[in-house]
């Protein structure tokens, strides 16, 4: 019988199996984890019955490391069961960078539980267990399952599985799994349990809560290394740890979870964000809006909201015999001040931005610090625009979009268009108007992107960017949606040149998604060291002893009076105490003042996070800090450029 693999001929017994065919024709087997077949991928123990052409799939294939990181996490379930055999077994997915797996445990895991379960691990790896399919009738699956006690997975095969139900085997463990899969544990051998975590069973609150184990898996131990490493750096970063250490935000259970308290330091730089953000957009033609956080209960059944967004309301109140919602977007909001009067096209585009702060029913165990919170202010912003003037505008949003994020420091992204699902509202005809004005922004902006098939909203097509922070991770920040059901919904509408009625096209856009999002990126895009212009604190003086005091006061006076925005660390303590102390708290400019620097009148500076720099003048520091400040440069170095 022939076969072609890779594009060669090769005759092959049939009913071998590609494992025992890598053996036979002088290749690695362990460079290899499946086969693909038709666009399908296969185990590497799948037996070859008919003529077929397939590809290899090795270990450099973008999916290799999903197959493996699923086998591992088959690999931490069978050591979870033999460690405690009393434990139900959920679902063990692989997800981006790692794995999990969810286990039915009255009692959480321990970190102690952790170390032994990946000791457990390593162990079963050893034993080299081949990873074998087996399929058997539904029933018989089920049978089996019940037999071992492990109800979870015969509720997974009633609602999942086909009349064969697909099971892998390893050892004594056995799971229901489409696979494919590595064909050893032995394959398997740089890895990591990494935490535990609550989670619901299929991520229904009024189901049993699980355990989840979360671990990683990569095919070289460099490759793991360097992930664990990136991870550290994570932890150092996470805006939850900085945010408390730097008194930005807390989050307070009196309050409220996913409620957020900014603090002095925190609502500082908000506002200094706000102020450029509101000066941004009027230079480029907004105007800005403010609207209530509430609204009679009318007004999202119109909007649609009620229907498509009950879910994730917050419940109605009722006062004075009429019911009443807490607003989870600002949109149906300005179409009511559109719809205000009449308008006339010669009035087009009309931009209309607000911070607007919205109410979000997220479940308890989706909350995440500033990431997922349930009120957050939305930087959001609505354009009414004519058919012909949709293609400029959604370039005009793409400028302003890169310019906001670019002084942020954010230049890397990742970009996707997203097209027509199968269920939406509008013509054929506008859909194609709507993606064809984002594909031609795009491409006029020279912007690679990606096309998202089907991933659009009901209402409209959508362009979504993935700003990458200082450790290339990803996170969603703006989005720009063309929209016809709203129009439609609330049946607004201008008077065109020829005195006719005409619905606008409405476009949806925010450029930081939600404040508190944004702002938690940002202390870990930042690792808490924010630049001159947003830093509350941009220098403190620390005298040697309290005898140059009043020299560290006059400084401080005089950067004062120049919009320096300056303290004076006056307490009772030691020079490396003061130092240390600055540094934890992240100010950029230390200036040391003692006996020398009063007699030349100037200071020593020390640079946050890079070191002493030696002795400046202090109109010299000031015309730095002004000027960094102004330019909203992001770094700290005092360059040659900005001193001359």
């Amino acid at each position: 019988m022939k076969i072609k693999v890779n594009g060669k001929e090769y005759s092959v017994e049939k009913g071998v199996s590609f494992l025992k065919f890598l053996k036979e024709n002088g290749y690695e087997p362990k460079d290899y984890v499946a086969v693909e077949i038709g666009g399908e991928l296969k185990d590497l123990r799948f037996n070859v019955e008919n003529e077929v052409e397939l590809t290899l799939v090795d270990k450099k294939d973008k999916r290799a490391l999903e197959i493996l990181r699923h086998s591992t996490a088959h690999l931490m379930a069978q050591a979870v069961t033999e460690l405690f055999p009393d434990v139900q077994v959920g679902v063990g997915p692989a997800i981006e960078n790692g794995f999990y797996y969810d286990f039915y445990k009255k009692e959480p895991f321990t970190p102690e539980d952790l170390v032994e379960i990946e000791k457990r691990m390593k162990k079963l790896r050893k034993k080299n267990f081949p990873i074998e399919r087996i399929e058997m009738p539904k029933e018989e699956a089920i049978k089996l399952f019940k037999e071992r006690g492990q109800e979870l997975k015969v509720e997974l095969i009633e609602e999942k599985s086909g009349p064969i139900a697909s099971l892998y085997k390893q050892g004594d463990f056995i799971d229901f799994c489409r696979g494919p899969h590595l064909p050893y544990t032995g394959y398997i051998k740089n890895f990591k349990i990494l935490y535990s975590s609550a989670a619901y069973w299929k991520g229904e609150e009024d189901n049993l809560q699980m355990q989840r184990i979360y671990g990683t898996a990569f095919f070289e131990e460099e490759e793991l290394d360097e992930y664990l490493n990136f991870l550290e750096e994570a932890k150092k970063r996470d805006h939850r740890k900085l945010g408390k250490e730097l008194e930005l935000f807390m989050i307070s259970e009196q309050i409220g979870p996913g409620l957020v308290l900014w603090m002095p330091k925190g609502a500082f730089i908000r506002r200094k964000i706000e102020d450029y953000w509101v000066e941004e957009h009027y230079k480029a033609g907004y105007e800005l809006l403010n609207t209530p956080h509430v609204a009679k209960i009318d007004l999202w059944e119109t909007s649609g909201h009620l229907s498509f967004y009950k879910e994730n309301m917050f419940p109605s109140m009722e006062f004075d015999n009429m019911e009443y919602q807490l607003k989870p977007m600002n949109c149906p909001f300005h179409i009511a001040i559109y719809k205000s009067r009449m308008r006339s096209y010669r009035e087009f585009p009309i931009r209309w931005a607000e911070l607007g702060t919205v109410y979000r029913y997220e479940r308890s165990g989706v909350l995440h610090g500033l990431l997922r919170v349930r009120g957050f202010t939305q930087d959001d912003a609505h354009i009414f625009a004519l058919p012909e003037q949709l293609q400029e505008e959604i370039v005009n949003i793409l400028d302003l979009n890169f310019k906001i994020l670019k002084t942020f420091g954010f230049e890397n992204y990742d970009v996707y268009l997203s097209t027509r699902p199968d269920k939406y509202v509008g013509s054929l005809e506008n859909w194609e108007r709507a993606e064809n004005a984002l594909k031609y922004a795009l491409e006029k902006k020279g912007i690679s992107y990606e096309i998202d098939p089907g991933e659009g909203v009901f209402y409209g097509p959508k362009i979504d960017i993935k700003i990458k922070d200082v450790l290339g991770r990803s996170w969603q920040c703006s989005t720009i949606q063309v929209d016809f059901n709203l129009p439609e919904r609330f049946n607004i509408s201008y008077v065109d040149q020829n005195g006719e009625k005409k619905q606008p096209i409405m476009i949806h856009r925010a450029l930081m998604g939600s404040f508190e999002r944004f702002f938690g990126v940002l202390i870990e895009h930042y690792a808490g060291k924010f630049p001159l212009w947003l830093s509350p604190v941009q220098a403190i003086v620390i005298p040697v002893s309290e005898k140059y005091l009043d020299y560290a006061k006059r400084v401080g006076n005089k950067l004062k009076e120049s919009g320096v925005r300056v303290k004076v660390d006056d307490r009772n303590e030691k020079l490396g105490y003061k130092i240390r102390s600055a540094e934890m708290e992240k100010i950029p400019y230390l200036l040391i003042v003692g006996e020398r620097e009063e007699k030349n009148n100037t200071i020593s500076l020390r640079i946050q996070g890079i070191g002493d720099h030696g002795e400046m003048s202090i109109d010299k520091l000031r015309d730095i800090i002004q000027r960094k400040t102004n330019l909203k440069l992001l770094d700290y170095n005092i360059e040659k450029e900005v001193i001359n």
